[in-house]
């Protein structure tokens, strides 16, 4: 019997994966990555955080793609299962956005997000 196989909490694109490189690259501080999470807030409930990583906290996902780094806060693993992370620029706006197959909703302003958690029972790798 072999290791139990493991899949992603959630992927990077190559253009989030630059922009975590750039402010990695960009930091005065050594940093690791950027930890993604989810606190409550916003006129939908939930909004999303990144935060730098100078240590890393061994409880985190760890998630690699594209030459960059991001961890994942234990406590937003569910409500971030299959979610892709990008980096978008407009001609309003450039940020990191999140599609995420666990939102039910989001505010107008697209600031704050509703998130359910994720269906484990589909979400199971095949044997």
């Amino acid at each position: 019997m072999g290791a139990r196989p493991r899949f992603a909490v959630m992927s990077l694109t190559e253009a989030a994966a630059e922009r975590v490189r750039e402010i990695v690259g960009d930091s005065e501080r050594p940093l690791l990555g950027l930890r993604i999470g989810i606190k409550k807030g916003g006129c939908a409930g939930m909004e999303y955080t990144i935060l730098p990583v100078e240590a890393p906290d061994a409880k985190d996902e760890k998630i690699e793609g594209h030459g960059a780094t991001v961890f994942v806060d234990p406590s937003a693993v569910l409500f971030l299962l299959g979610t892709v992370m990008d980096f978008e620029t407009t001609k309003l706006r450039s940020g990191f956005v999140f599609k995420n197959p666990n939102e039910v909703s989001a505010c107008g302003c697209g600031e704050s997000v509703m998130l359910k958690p994720a269906d484990l029972a589909g979400a199971s790798p095949a044997a």
